[in-house]
């Protein structure tokens, strides 16, 4: 019986930090870049994006498709970073356990 409360607090302080983490992910952001830092895009633990920066040298009238290629790059290499944040954050929570039932944001 004595295992099966040592394993009850075990699992109740997992989902104490994991509610913590998921948290402190709102407030962490990573950047996204392409076509050499021109454009940029950050996005949040939560894979929101908070802000998109293109620098007026991006900007070609006769080229937007251009400059929508790399809006889209840069809104996917950041949104990749921030699975990839969001998931190892969670693993040192977890130790790497594969918990069915979580949500899966990755």
């Amino acid at each position: 019986m004595m295992n099966m409360q040592k394993m009850m607090k075990q699992v109740q302080k997992m989902q104490t930090d994991m509610a913590r983490v998921q948290e402190e992910l709102k407030s962490k952001t990573v950047e996204g870049a392409a076509g050499g830092g021109v454009v940029k895009v950050v996005a949040n633990g939560h894979l929101e994006v908070s802000s998109v920066t293109i620098a007026p040298e991006a900007v070609d009238p006769e080229d937007v498709e251009m400059l929508q290629d790399l809006v889209l790059a840069a809104v996917n290499e950041a949104l990749r970073k921030a699975q990839e944040m969001a998931a190892a954050e969670m693993a040192r929570v977890t130790g790497g356990m594969n918990i069915p039932g979580l949500p899966n944001l990755f």
